[in-house]
């Protein structure tokens, strides 16, 4: 036969051949074990609160910016590049100009007005908000040159933090109470004093658990440096002194800054050396106090990529190459993951508005520039954000990075759930989804006199669960005659080995409690019979096919 003819006959088949090579290649596709996408193998169970969360977050700063369209397009590439948090400042100075006043005289209209709109954005977005609360107005401070200076009163700092955290209950979860206490200016012009922070942290601790008790503290960062001077204090010796005044149970999760410097990820530890690894020892300071159960999250963290022609002098961060800072931090985040005790890594920065020229060394460190043309640290990070949202076989947390939600959720600190916390829903649209790759999925959930029902859908399809509802459709029941948790409930299994989309929606009334605790993956192979059974039935489906459309060519 001639090419031409061969080609024909091909053309004239080519219905049936679709069919038996879609078949075989089921056949195939189901006879080979599948690799998993996610990013590593499925870690030990985390037990510390805040740890198997989507690691991924990015310093914003929109509350400098102006035009509506240029912070949703930042929120949209942040998203778009696996972040699932950003960190904002909620500027005391611009909110309470005045005691008790949230008004702004000049341009007639609420200071809420600007957090409102960040607030709403990033919920239209799915990001989380760490809100920074620093920044002290004039009216509280005697030094009015510094409005990093802590107030005169440490009850105004507690009244703000107590109005802010009530405003967002249920929206905003995780506050940040201060910045950088260990280094000039950001105590104002004082010796750094790790006994005036805990006494302000404890006080604001308070003020925002009155407010909302489910409020996540995060303590300040404290910044690297070496030096031991009336200005600026090591934050080892910072963070020992913060224990010894008491600080240990005045926050949730400690935050810490993690700059590489000029070294790689990997370069150990040293005292004597500032570079990523460093961390470990602040670790180690926490565990000298016996707090091992207290997560750490990173407030600031990167490499910095001046260009080799920048003044050597003025390399505060030293430099690394641009595909250096997109390699490293992607390595960090990785590493620091399998430490088991670090969170939310929020890399410095995403995006300026404009207000940081590019003779200055931080110019460098963005993701994004001001025209949101992403840098290679923007892909490198955007590629392992696409493997992080998919999970393999293993057991996560309900904040893992696989796991999307709809509508408002928040946290609840309880002390018997898995990691110390579940997930509620907040708004009757809410609904998760876990994206993983198994053949077999369970829920962790809280269950109780009080529990509602969760409606389950597995690839848009209905789970096929032995409840239904009147009109047909699966659920799990989260009611029992006592509140427990850690309670496993299978909502599929038997599924085709590969990808899926898990769906929940909160199904009941008002007062009703739904507690996610975590999921639970597993991939077991199709047996060999059913293989062979499944195979033979495809093979003649596509011969079928194939015959068919020769009658299909041949009837007139």
């Amino acid at each position: 036969m001639g090419l031409r003819h061969m080609h024909r006959a091909l053309l004239r088949t080519g219905s049936g051949l679709l069919l038996l090579g879609g078949a075989l290649a089921l056949v195939a596709d189901l006879s080979t074990p599948q690799a998993s996408s996610a990013p590593e193998a499925a870690t030990p169970v985390r037990t510390i609160p805040f740890t198997g969360v989507n690691p991924i977050g990015v310093n914003v700063f929109l509350g400098r910016e102006v035009e509506r369209w240029k912070k949703e397009r930042t929120l949209e590439m942040a998203k778009a590049a696996g972040a699932g948090w950003i960190k904002e400042i909620f500027s005391w100075e611009e909110i309470e100009p005045k005691k008790g006043v949230y008004w702004d005289d000049k341009f007639k209209k609420s200071t809420w007005e600007k957090y409102d709109e960040l607030v709403d954005l990033a919920e239209r977005f799915g990001l989380r908000i760490i809100a920074r609360l620093d920044r002290t107005p004039a009216w509280a401070r005697k030094d009015t040159r510094l409005p990093t200076a802590p107030p005169d009163r440490l009850e105004d700092y507690g009244d703000f933090v107590y109005e802010v955290v009530k405003r967002y209950a249920g929206r905003v979860q995780f506050f940040q109470i201060w910045n950088e206490p260990n280094i000039y200016p950001e105590w104002g012009d004082r010796p750094p004093d790790p006994a005036g922070y805990t006494e302000l942290l404890k006080l604001a601790s308070q003020r925002a658990k009155d407010a909302n008790p489910d409020a996540i503290i995060i303590s300040a960062p404290l910044a690297q440096t070496l030096e031991r001077s009336a200005r600026n204090l090591t934050e080892l010796d910072y963070l020992d002194g913060m224990y010894r005044a008491g600080a240990a149970g005045a926050f949730d999760i400690l935050a810490a800054n993690a700059y590489g410097f000029e070294f790689p990820p990997t370069a150990p530890a040293d005292p004597n050396v500032l570079n990523y690894a460093r961390l470990q020892l602040l670790r180690r300071v926490m565990e000298r106090h016996g707090d091992h159960n207290t997560p750490v999250w990173f407030n600031e963290f990167g490499w910095n990529a001046a260009p080799p022609s920048f003044p050597v002098d003025q390399l505060i961060w030293q430099r690394v190459t641009e595909q250096q800072q997109a390699q490293y931090t992607a390595d960090a985040i990785t590493l620091a993951r399998r430490w088991g005790w670090v969170g939310v890594m929020s890399i410095w920065y995403f995006r300026h508005v404009g207000d940081i020229p590019p003779d200055r060394p931080d110019y460098y460190f963005r993701m994004v520039d001001t025209e949101f043309t992403p840098r290679p640290v923007y892909h490198a990070v955007k590629q392992l954000g696409e493997r992080l949202r998919v999970v393999g076989p293993g057991v996560y947390q309900e904040s893992n990075a696989a796991v999307e939600a709809e509508g408002r959720w928040a946290f609840r600190l309880l002390p018997d759930a898995s990691a110390g916390a579940v997930l509620q829903p907040h708004t009757p649209d809410a609904a998760l989804t876990l994206t993983f790759e198994g053949t077999d999925v369970a829920l962790l959930a809280g269950v109780g006199p009080q529990g509602g029902r969760l409606r389950v859908t597995v690839d848009g399809q209905d789970a096929g669960l032995e409840q239904k509802d009147a009109a047909g459709r699966s659920y799990v029941d989260l009611v029992a005659p006592e509140r427990r948790f850690g309670v496993q409930l299978v909502l599929a299994r038997g599924l085709r080995p590969g990808r899926h989309t898990l769906r929940l929606e909160p199904v009941g009334a008002a007062g009703q409690e739904w507690f996610i605790d975590g999921f639970a993956v597993e991939s077991r192979p199709v047996p060999a019979g059913d293989r062979v059974w499944l195979s033979l039935g495809l093979v003649v489906l596509g011969a079928l096919g194939l015959a068919a459309s020769f009658v299909v060519r041949r009837t007139p």
